[in-house]
Formats: structure tokens, sequence, C-alpha cells
């Protein structure tokens, strides 16, 4: 298995080599995973592909998994948004309450959604390095 070529740390290229990562993890069907756990690692690409854009950017960021709040952070700075990465704003409970025992098991087709909006988040961000 190659690995990513690495940069450091306030590189933003490395916070997107993490992102492909954590979406290539998010992707791999393995027996005896929950599927809120690879909704973890969707939420988790499409976090680190917006910091990679604010580290881009000059922002400091605050180490926190609130998708909506990091936008906002981002569109206040003068990034433009497009309306369809507001969608990512609905992976942040897989950073959060579902990560738990005792919630709602997330199914099949949740994950397929968390896929797909980490992709397009992802996506969005090479664009912007």
């Amino acid at each position: 298995m190659k690995q990513p070529e690495r940069f450091p740390p306030d590189d933003p290229r490395e916070w997107i080599n993490r992102a492909r990562s954590n979406l290539a993890i998010a992707r791999t069907l393995v027996s005896n995973a929950y599927f809120e756990d690879l909704c973890f690692d969707a939420q988790q690409a499409a976090e680190k592909a917006i910091k990679a854009v604010m580290i881009r950017r000059g922002i400091d960021f605050p180490y926190i998994h609130d998708l909506e709040r990091l936008l906002t952070i981002l569109k206040s700075d003068g990034q433009a948004i497009p309306e369809e990465l507001w969608r990512a704003v609905g992976l942040t409970v897989y950073a959060t309450i579902t990560r738990y025992p005792g919630t709602a098991p997330v199914s099949a087709k949740d994950h397929a959604k968390a896929i797909e909006i980490a992709e397009m988040v992802l996506g969005w961000a090479e664009e912007q390095i």
C-alpha cells in the first residue's frame, strides 16, 4: 500500500491527505463495523477538508466538529460557500451523538448519503487548495 506524501501540519495539503484517508476508511465496508462508525470517518473527512481551506486562507480555526460553525467562519472571511455544501452540516451528528452506544442505529442509506456529502466537500476543498 502506497502512503501519501507527508506535509507539515500547517500545510493544507496534509489536511487534504488526512481527509482523503478518513474518506477511504468511511467507504470501507468491513464485517462487524457499525455504519455510525464509518459515518464518523465521513464527517472527519469533511471537517478536515474544510479546515484545509481555512489553513489556505490563513484562518485560525477552533478544534471543533461543528461543520456549520466552520463553514460560517469561512463565509464570514469572504469564502464563497456553494449552497449544496451546507448539506455537510448534517454530518456533525456523526462526530457527536452517534459515536456512543444508545443512539438509533445508522442505516446503509444514511451511510451512503454521508459518503456522498463527504466526497462533495472534499472535492470542493481540493478545488480551493
